[in-house]
Parts: C-alpha cells; sequence; structure tokens
C-alpha cells in the first residue's frame, strides 16, 4: 500500500505514520529523515538540499523530488510506505503521481488529519520549544494551509483523500486511521 499523511505541525502525523507502516509491513518516509540521511550519506542531492535548510528556506520541489526517487528506487520501498508530511505543495503531488504511475504502482490513499487550530496551538506550545509562541505557531498554521488546500482538493479530485478527526488519544487516532485504509481494501 502507498500512502501519504498530510496534516499541519501538531496533528500526530509522525507518530501514526510509524504505527501505520509497521502494521501494513511497508516503509516509513519522512521527508526530513531522507534529507538528512542523504546528506549524512554524502549524496549530491543531500548536500545540495542541505544547503537550503542550514539557511532555512525550504527546499525546492525539483530538489526534494529527487530524494524521493532515489528512495522509491530501494528494495524497501517495493512493497508499499507511508509518506509522513509528504507532498506539502501541488507540484510535488502531481509530480509523485507521475512518477509513481511510471511505475505502475499509484497512489492508494493521502490520509488528511483534521484537528482545529486551538487544539493545535494547546499542542504546539506545550512542546515546550523556544521558537513555539502563539504568534509563530498560527504563522506556520497559516502558511501550512495556503500550501496545501490545493493539495487536498487535488487528492479529493482523484478520490483517494480520506479525512480523520486527529483529536483523541493515540490509540483512538490510530483506530481511525486503520478504519480509512480498511474502506480503501474493499472498494
Amino acid at each position: 500500500m502507498r500512502v501519504v499523511f498530510i496534516g499541519p505541525p501538531g496533528a500526530g502525523k509522525g507518530t501514526q505514520s510509524i504505527r501505520i507502516a509497521n502494521l501494513l509491513g511497508v516503509t516509513h518516509l519522512s521527508t526530513g529523515e531522507v534529507l538528512r540521511s542523504s546528506r549524512d550519506a554524502g549524496d549530491e542531492v543531500g548536500a545540495q538540499a542541505a544547503e537550503y535548510l542550514s539557511d532555512g528556506r525550504l527546499v525546492p520541489d525539483d530538489v526534494v523530488m529527487r530524494l524521493v526517487t532515489d528512495r522509491l528506487s530501494d528494495a524497501q520501498s517495493k512493497r508499499g510506505y507511508v509518506f509522513d508530511g509528504f507532498p506539502r505543495t501541488l507540484p510535488q503531488a502531481k509530480a509523485l503521481d507521475k512518477l509513481l504511475s511510471d511505475r505502475g504502482a499509484p497512489l492508494d490513499a493521502a490520509i488528511q488529519f483534521v484537528v482545529p487550530e486551538d487544539e493545535l496551538l494547546l499542542r504546539l506550545t506545550a512542546r515546550g520549544r523556544e521558537d513555539d509562541t502563539e504568534e509563530t505557531i498560527r504563522e506556520r498554521l497559516r502558511f501550512y494551509n495556503t500550501l496545501t488546500t490545493p493539495l487536498v482538493e487535488y487528492y479529493e479530485g482523484r478520490g483517494v483523500l480520506r479525512r480523520i478527526d486527529a483529536v483523541g488519544s493515540p490509540d483512538e487516532v490510530f483506530d481511525r486511521v486503520r478504519e480509512a485504509l480498511d474502506t480503501l481494501r474493499v472498494a
């Protein structure tokens, strides 16, 4: 199964993507981890991505797609994967769909984690990070919504989007994600 998790910072994508990947017996792919491991391995594309990250800039879509393409080419990813926080933009989603289509392995699902902004504020400020002020969190959420609204609409139009209520205990949210994926398997 090939799945992407979409959700704002603090929605629980990281926790749930690892759990779902383990349940399905597929690879967990976090673009942050892929970027770091490529950089640490001394790969050219990883070094290029590191330049952007060190300056606090977003890594351009073409660089991210090169990293993703490399990662999906390894043997571990053949059984399937759960993407945690990728794609983040509509161009990334379209590029991923083309890549998967060219390989004859289209995306099975996009799971959107829905959490009210007030809940996200509570979660993110509770982390205690110095840069997690209410103002900076609200700005990150505005930026996130600007980028991902077209992404959500795109996956909805393709019929692969499933929304889940991501408020509750980790076990409750896990059960909702599992149920959403189960509806795809019987469809």
